[in-house]
Protein backbone atom coordinates (compact mmCIF):
# COMPACT_ATOMS: atom_id res chain seq x y z
CA UNK A 1 0.00 0.00 0.00
CA UNK A 2 1.50 3.51 -0.92
CA UNK A 3 0.79 6.52 1.50
CA UNK A 4 1.84 10.04 0.32
CA UNK A 5 3.70 12.25 2.74
CA UNK A 6 1.55 14.45 5.25
CA UNK A 7 1.55 17.34 3.41
CA UNK A 8 -0.54 15.45 0.23
CA UNK A 9 -2.47 12.99 2.51
CA UNK A 10 -3.25 13.92 6.31
CA UNK A 11 -5.59 11.16 6.47
CA UNK A 12 -2.69 8.62 6.57
CA UNK A 13 -3.12 5.44 8.81
CA UNK A 14 -1.23 5.14 11.71
CA UNK A 15 1.09 2.37 12.46
CA UNK A 16 -1.38 1.02 15.01
CA UNK A 17 -3.47 0.06 11.74
CA UNK A 18 -0.85 -2.29 9.87
CA UNK A 19 0.69 -5.95 11.36
CA UNK A 20 3.87 -5.95 12.42
CA UNK A 21 6.59 -6.92 9.16
CA UNK A 22 4.42 -4.56 6.73
CA UNK A 23 6.27 -2.65 4.63
CA UNK A 24 4.55 0.73 4.20
CA UNK A 25 5.79 2.90 1.46
CA UNK A 26 5.99 6.38 2.14
CA UNK A 27 7.08 8.81 -1.23
CA UNK A 28 8.11 12.46 0.39
CA UNK A 29 6.78 15.28 -1.60
CA UNK A 30 8.68 18.67 -2.24
CA UNK A 31 7.32 20.39 0.90
CA UNK A 32 9.07 17.43 2.94
CA UNK A 33 12.27 18.28 0.55
CA UNK A 34 14.97 18.70 3.12
CA UNK A 35 13.32 17.39 6.09
CA UNK A 36 15.46 14.83 8.01
CA UNK A 37 14.20 11.24 7.78
CA UNK A 38 12.97 11.16 11.53
CA UNK A 39 11.06 14.85 11.50
CA UNK A 40 9.63 13.24 7.94
CA UNK A 41 8.15 10.08 9.95
CA UNK A 42 6.97 12.21 13.40
CA UNK A 43 4.74 14.34 11.00
CA UNK A 44 3.71 11.29 9.02
CA UNK A 45 2.55 9.15 12.44
CA UNK A 46 2.12 11.86 15.15
CA UNK A 47 -0.06 8.85 17.24
CA UNK A 48 3.96 7.30 18.06
CA UNK A 49 6.76 8.79 20.16
CA UNK A 50 9.70 9.99 18.45
CA UNK A 51 12.02 8.13 20.93
CA UNK A 52 10.10 5.01 19.13
CA UNK A 53 10.21 5.55 15.85
CA UNK A 54 14.35 6.68 16.28
CA UNK A 55 14.60 3.22 18.03
CA UNK A 56 12.81 1.94 14.58
CA UNK A 57 15.27 3.46 12.41
CA UNK A 58 18.34 2.45 14.80
CA UNK A 59 17.02 -0.92 13.85
CA UNK A 60 17.60 -0.86 9.97
CA UNK A 61 13.28 -1.32 9.80
CA UNK A 62 13.36 2.28 7.81
CA UNK A 63 14.75 2.42 4.05
CA UNK A 64 14.99 5.32 1.96
CA UNK A 65 15.47 4.43 -1.95
CA UNK A 66 16.55 1.03 -1.00
CA UNK A 67 18.95 2.05 1.35
CA UNK A 68 18.69 1.44 5.12
CA UNK A 69 18.31 4.97 6.45
CA UNK A 70 20.16 6.75 9.39
CA UNK A 71 17.32 9.50 11.30
CA UNK A 72 19.64 12.62 9.86
CA UNK A 73 19.13 11.40 6.36
CA UNK A 74 17.96 14.84 4.66
CA UNK A 75 15.15 13.77 2.14
CA UNK A 76 14.85 14.51 -0.95
CA UNK A 77 11.53 15.60 -3.21
CA UNK A 78 10.39 12.27 -5.00
CA UNK A 79 12.23 10.15 -1.98
CA UNK A 80 10.91 6.92 -1.07
CA UNK A 81 10.80 5.86 2.30
CA UNK A 82 9.75 2.41 3.13
CA UNK A 83 9.57 1.46 6.62
CA UNK A 84 8.94 -2.12 8.16
CA UNK A 85 6.42 -1.81 10.82
CA UNK A 86 7.71 -3.05 14.19
CA UNK A 87 6.51 -5.14 16.74
CA UNK A 88 4.54 -2.55 19.42
CA UNK A 89 6.44 -1.61 21.79
CA UNK A 90 5.99 -3.60 25.21
CA UNK A 91 3.94 -1.82 27.98
CA UNK A 92 6.10 -0.36 30.83
CA UNK A 93 6.64 -1.73 34.37
CA UNK A 94 3.49 -1.10 36.61
CA UNK A 95 3.77 1.64 39.48
CA UNK A 96 5.07 -1.12 42.31
CA UNK A 97 5.40 0.60 45.82
CA UNK A 98 9.22 -0.48 46.66
CA UNK A 99 10.88 1.76 49.15
CA UNK A 100 13.42 4.20 47.35
CA UNK A 101 16.86 5.82 48.72
CA UNK A 102 17.04 9.15 46.90
CA UNK A 103 20.61 10.27 47.17
CA UNK A 104 19.57 13.58 44.96
CA UNK A 105 16.28 14.58 43.23
CA UNK A 106 14.73 17.80 41.33
CA UNK A 107 13.09 18.56 38.64
CA UNK A 108 15.28 16.89 36.02
CA UNK A 109 17.40 14.10 37.47
CA UNK A 110 16.88 11.56 40.03
CA UNK A 111 19.76 10.09 41.96
CA UNK A 112 19.03 6.60 43.63
CA UNK A 113 21.42 3.80 46.42
CA UNK A 114 20.10 0.95 44.37
CA UNK A 115 20.14 -2.40 46.65
CA UNK A 116 21.63 -5.29 45.88
CA UNK A 117 18.89 -7.79 44.60
CA UNK A 118 17.37 -5.12 42.84
CA UNK A 119 17.06 -5.53 38.48
CA UNK A 120 17.01 -2.11 36.97
CA UNK A 121 14.43 -2.55 34.41
CA UNK A 122 12.13 -5.02 33.36
CA UNK A 123 13.58 -8.21 31.36
CA UNK A 124 13.09 -11.41 30.41
CA UNK A 125 12.25 -13.46 33.86
CA UNK A 126 11.76 -10.34 35.67
CA UNK A 127 8.71 -8.02 35.31
CA UNK A 128 8.47 -7.24 39.06
CA UNK A 129 10.45 -5.58 41.37
CA UNK A 130 12.15 -3.78 39.41
CA UNK A 131 14.01 -0.26 39.88
CA UNK A 132 11.70 0.96 37.16
CA UNK A 133 8.13 0.39 38.69
CA UNK A 134 9.21 1.90 41.95
CA UNK A 135 10.85 4.94 40.48
CA UNK A 136 7.14 5.47 38.51
CA UNK A 137 5.52 4.97 42.04
CA UNK A 138 7.84 7.47 43.81
CA UNK A 139 7.74 9.43 40.76
CA UNK A 140 4.60 9.06 38.35
CA UNK A 141 2.11 8.39 41.20
CA UNK A 142 -0.98 10.54 41.00
CA UNK A 143 0.08 12.44 44.69
CA UNK A 144 3.71 13.30 43.19
CA UNK A 145 5.00 16.63 44.55
CA UNK A 146 3.20 19.37 42.46
CA UNK A 147 5.50 20.19 39.42
CA UNK A 148 6.76 16.76 39.43
CA UNK A 149 8.16 16.19 35.23
CA UNK A 150 7.70 12.27 36.18
CA UNK A 151 10.16 10.40 34.29
CA UNK A 152 11.98 10.70 30.78
CA UNK A 153 10.53 8.25 28.39
CA UNK A 154 13.74 8.23 25.69
CA UNK A 155 14.33 5.01 26.83
CA UNK A 156 11.59 3.19 25.46
CA UNK A 157 8.17 2.40 27.94
CA UNK A 158 10.13 -0.44 29.30
CA UNK A 159 12.89 1.73 30.69
CA UNK A 160 11.42 4.73 31.97
CA UNK A 161 14.16 7.43 32.85
CA UNK A 162 17.11 4.89 32.54
CA UNK A 163 20.60 6.17 31.64
CA UNK A 164 22.79 3.26 32.33
CA UNK A 165 22.05 0.21 34.11
CA UNK A 166 24.08 -1.72 37.24
CA UNK A 167 23.86 -5.66 37.54
CA UNK A 168 21.14 -6.91 39.50
CA UNK A 169 23.74 -7.93 42.31
CA UNK A 170 25.54 -4.84 41.89
CA UNK A 171 24.50 -2.14 44.77
CA UNK A 172 24.91 1.76 44.70
CA UNK A 173 24.40 5.01 42.85
CA UNK A 174 22.89 5.14 39.85
CA UNK A 175 21.17 8.29 37.91
CA UNK A 176 18.00 8.90 36.06
CA UNK A 177 16.75 11.04 33.77
CA UNK A 178 13.60 13.12 34.55
CA UNK A 179 12.92 14.63 30.84
CA UNK A 180 13.70 13.95 27.46
CA UNK A 181 16.14 16.76 27.74
CA UNK A 182 18.40 15.60 30.82
CA UNK A 183 18.17 11.80 29.31
CA UNK A 184 20.09 12.97 26.46
CA UNK A 185 22.21 15.20 27.66
CA UNK A 186 23.51 12.39 30.48
CA UNK A 187 23.23 9.65 27.51
CA UNK A 188 25.95 12.06 25.74
CA UNK A 189 27.98 12.16 28.56
CA UNK A 190 27.84 8.28 29.21
CA UNK A 191 28.93 8.50 25.34
CA UNK A 192 32.03 10.20 25.86
CA UNK A 193 33.25 8.85 28.85
CA UNK A 194 33.29 12.47 30.70
CA UNK A 195 30.98 10.35 33.62
CA UNK A 196 33.53 9.15 36.46
CA UNK A 197 32.57 6.04 38.08
CA UNK A 198 34.13 4.50 41.28
CA UNK A 199 33.37 1.13 42.48
CA UNK A 200 34.49 -1.14 45.63
CA UNK A 201 35.06 -4.52 45.96
CA UNK A 202 36.04 -7.20 47.94
CA UNK A 203 38.30 -9.70 45.83
CA UNK A 204 39.41 -13.45 46.20
CA UNK A 205 42.58 -13.02 46.31
CA UNK A 206 44.42 -10.18 45.94
CA UNK A 207 46.02 -8.34 43.08
CA UNK A 208 49.22 -8.35 42.23
CA UNK A 209 50.43 -4.69 42.27
CA UNK A 210 48.44 -2.00 44.37
CA UNK A 211 47.15 0.00 41.31
CA UNK A 212 47.41 -0.73 37.90
CA UNK A 213 45.25 -0.96 34.33
CA UNK A 214 43.71 -3.64 32.61
CA UNK A 215 43.13 -3.30 28.95
CA UNK A 216 41.35 -6.39 27.77
CA UNK A 217 38.84 -6.62 25.67
CA UNK A 218 35.37 -8.61 26.43
CA UNK A 219 32.87 -9.81 24.23
CA UNK A 220 30.49 -12.37 24.52
CA UNK A 221 31.38 -15.98 26.42
CA UNK A 222 31.96 -18.38 23.95
CA UNK A 223 29.81 -20.84 25.59
CA UNK A 224 27.97 -20.03 28.13
CA UNK A 225 25.45 -17.25 26.79
CA UNK A 226 25.10 -15.27 30.09
CA UNK A 227 28.41 -14.88 30.70
CA UNK A 228 30.88 -12.08 29.38
CA UNK A 229 34.93 -13.02 28.57
CA UNK A 230 38.17 -11.72 27.82
CA UNK A 231 37.76 -12.15 23.45
CA UNK A 232 40.46 -10.72 20.84
CA UNK A 233 39.78 -10.58 17.45
CA UNK A 234 35.62 -11.32 17.80
CA UNK A 235 33.03 -10.05 16.18
CA UNK A 236 31.28 -9.71 19.47
CA UNK A 237 34.75 -7.88 21.22
CA UNK A 238 34.64 -4.48 22.49
CA UNK A 239 37.62 -2.56 24.06
CA UNK A 240 37.86 -2.08 27.61
CA UNK A 241 39.88 -0.29 30.08
CA UNK A 242 39.54 -0.73 33.93
CA UNK A 243 41.76 1.16 36.56
CA UNK A 244 42.03 0.24 39.92
CA UNK A 245 43.94 0.18 43.39
CA UNK A 246 44.11 -1.86 46.21
CA UNK A 247 42.87 -0.20 49.62
CA UNK A 248 43.38 -3.10 51.98
CA UNK A 249 45.05 -6.24 51.81
CA UNK A 250 43.45 -9.34 53.99
CA UNK A 251 44.44 -12.84 54.09
CA UNK A 252 42.67 -14.28 50.92
CA UNK A 253 40.67 -11.46 49.92
CA UNK A 254 41.99 -7.46 49.22
CA UNK A 255 39.43 -4.27 49.34
CA UNK A 256 40.03 -2.88 46.04
CA UNK A 257 38.39 0.58 44.42
CA UNK A 258 37.89 0.33 41.04
CA UNK A 259 37.77 2.96 37.82
CA UNK A 260 35.86 1.77 34.83
CA UNK A 261 37.07 3.67 31.79
CA UNK A 262 34.31 2.18 29.47
CA UNK A 263 31.08 0.38 30.05
CA UNK A 264 31.10 -3.00 28.92
CA UNK A 265 28.70 -5.42 30.32
CA UNK A 266 30.21 -7.29 33.55
CA UNK A 267 33.45 -5.33 32.91
CA UNK A 268 34.54 -4.96 36.56
CA UNK A 269 33.89 -8.66 37.24
CA UNK A 270 35.52 -10.10 33.85
CA UNK A 271 38.65 -8.17 34.20
CA UNK A 272 38.94 -8.82 38.30
CA UNK A 273 38.79 -12.11 37.51
CA UNK A 274 40.91 -12.21 34.38
CA UNK A 275 43.96 -11.58 36.60
CA UNK A 276 42.98 -14.09 39.20
CA UNK A 277 40.89 -12.48 41.65
CA UNK A 278 37.46 -12.16 41.13
CA UNK A 279 35.11 -10.32 42.80
CA UNK A 280 33.93 -11.64 46.20
CA UNK A 281 30.99 -14.59 45.32
CA UNK A 282 30.36 -13.38 42.48
CA UNK A 283 28.56 -16.80 40.94
CA UNK A 284 29.20 -16.11 37.65
CA UNK A 285 33.08 -15.64 37.57
CA UNK A 286 33.99 -17.21 41.19
CA UNK A 287 31.79 -20.17 41.33
CA UNK A 288 30.33 -19.07 44.58
CA UNK A 289 27.26 -17.64 45.88
CA UNK A 290 27.55 -17.97 49.52
CA UNK A 291 30.44 -16.48 51.58
CA UNK A 292 30.93 -17.66 55.24
CA UNK A 293 33.29 -17.14 57.90
CA UNK A 294 34.95 -20.18 57.65
CA UNK A 295 35.70 -19.49 53.98
CA UNK A 296 38.41 -16.98 55.24
CA UNK A 297 39.12 -19.57 58.53
CA UNK A 298 37.67 -17.40 60.56
CA UNK A 299 34.94 -19.12 63.56
CA UNK A 300 30.99 -18.87 62.63
CA UNK A 301 28.24 -17.59 65.22
CA UNK A 302 27.03 -21.43 65.11
CA UNK A 303 24.03 -20.72 63.29
CA UNK A 304 25.82 -20.79 60.15
CA UNK A 305 25.33 -17.32 59.07
CA UNK A 306 26.70 -16.07 55.81
CA UNK A 307 28.89 -12.72 55.63
CA UNK A 308 27.70 -12.12 52.20
CA UNK A 309 25.37 -13.85 49.20
CA UNK A 310 25.83 -12.01 46.58
CA UNK A 311 28.87 -10.06 44.65
CA UNK A 312 30.71 -8.00 46.73
CA UNK A 313 30.78 -4.65 44.27
CA UNK A 314 29.47 -1.62 44.74
CA UNK A 315 29.01 1.51 43.23
CA UNK A 316 30.42 3.97 45.68
CA UNK A 317 30.46 7.05 43.14
CA UNK A 318 29.22 8.92 40.30
CA UNK A 319 30.10 12.24 39.03
CA UNK A 320 28.19 13.76 36.05
CA UNK A 321 27.84 17.66 34.81
CA UNK A 322 24.06 18.52 35.86
CA UNK A 323 21.78 18.29 32.08
CA UNK A 324 20.55 22.09 32.96
CA UNK A 325 22.87 24.19 35.25
CA UNK A 326 25.90 22.04 33.75
CA UNK A 327 27.50 21.69 37.48
CA UNK A 328 29.79 18.92 38.01
CA UNK A 329 28.26 16.74 40.95
CA UNK A 330 29.58 13.67 42.50
CA UNK A 331 27.07 11.03 44.43
CA UNK A 332 27.90 8.83 46.55
CA UNK A 333 26.63 5.58 48.79
CA UNK A 334 28.19 4.39 51.55
CA UNK A 335 29.45 0.93 51.25
CA UNK A 336 26.56 -1.55 52.37
CA UNK A 337 26.02 -3.52 55.60
CA UNK A 338 27.04 -7.13 53.71
CA UNK A 339 30.08 -5.93 52.35
CA UNK A 340 30.65 -3.78 55.72
CA UNK A 341 30.11 -7.31 57.54
CA UNK A 342 32.44 -9.15 55.49
CA UNK A 343 35.40 -6.20 56.16
CA UNK A 344 34.59 -6.29 59.66
CA UNK A 345 35.53 -10.04 59.85
CA UNK A 346 38.05 -9.69 57.56
CA UNK A 347 39.87 -6.82 59.56
CA UNK A 348 40.88 -9.18 62.04
CA UNK A 349 42.58 -11.56 59.66
CA UNK A 350 45.20 -8.51 58.04
CA UNK A 351 48.29 -10.29 56.52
Amino acid sequence: MELTSPAVEAGASGLADYAPGTDIVLTADAAAAGSRLDVFLARTFPEQSRSFLARSIDKGAVRVDGVVARASLKLRAGSIVCMTVPEPPRAGPAAEEIPLEFVHLDDWIAVVNKPAGMVVHPAKGNWKGTLAGALKWHLERADAVAGSSGLSNAGGPTRPGIVHRLDRDTSGVIVVARTEEAHHALAKQFERRTVTKTYLAITQGQPQFDSDEINLPIGIHPYQREKMAVRRDHSTSRDAVTRFEVLERFRGAALVKVAPKTGRTHQIRVHLAAIGCPVLCDGLYSGRTRIEPAFFGLPDDGAGTALIERQALHAASLAVDHPVTRERIEFTAPIPADMQRVLDALRGTVS
